[in-house]
């Protein structure tokens, strides 16, 4: 998504469009690793020093409703954020929570067939594997 595609949802949506959204927006659309509100605010108050942790929030809330982000809250309370809006499963360290996606297309057939099962369509999904990355394998 560039700018001035989010420019126009977020005008079509009737939001207002400002440095510091647009920003927000750029920031975690071009991101992989699933930030937390705090990581992006660390970030982002480097090239905005007035933004505001309550920005980020409403921010994030707003994409969230957009569709453009997914919202992942986890066990211990922790709330990630998740670009990536298509099918995928989330791969979660347990330890340090670092997070990949996986895609793969019988991930896509065996939610297909699911669906197709239930009769139902779904607003949204999240699939989440635990496991223990090799980074903390080695620091046990």
């Amino acid at each position: 998504m560039d700018d001035q595609e989010i420019i126009e949802l977020f005008r079509e949506n009737e939001f207002k469009v400002t440095a510091q959204r647009l920003a927000i927006c750029k920031f975690i659309i071009s991101r992989e690793d699933h930030p937390s509100a705090d990581q992006i605010y660390q970030e982002l108050k480097i090239d905005y020093p007035t933004i505001s942790l309550g920005t980020i929030y409403k921010t994030l809330d707003l994409l969230e409703k957009l569709g453009i982000i997914q919202k992942l809250g986890f066990n211990e309370g922790s709330i990630r954020y998740d670009p990536d809006m298509e099918l995928h499963i989330n791969v979660v360290c347990s330890n340090c929570g670092k997070i990949y996606d996986y895609k793969a297309e019988n991930v896509k057939k065996l939610w297909s067939d699911i669906i197709s099962d239930l009769g139902i369509k779904p607003k949204g999904q999240r699939i989440d594997i635990y496991y223990e990355c090799d980074d903390c394998k080695e620091r046990n």
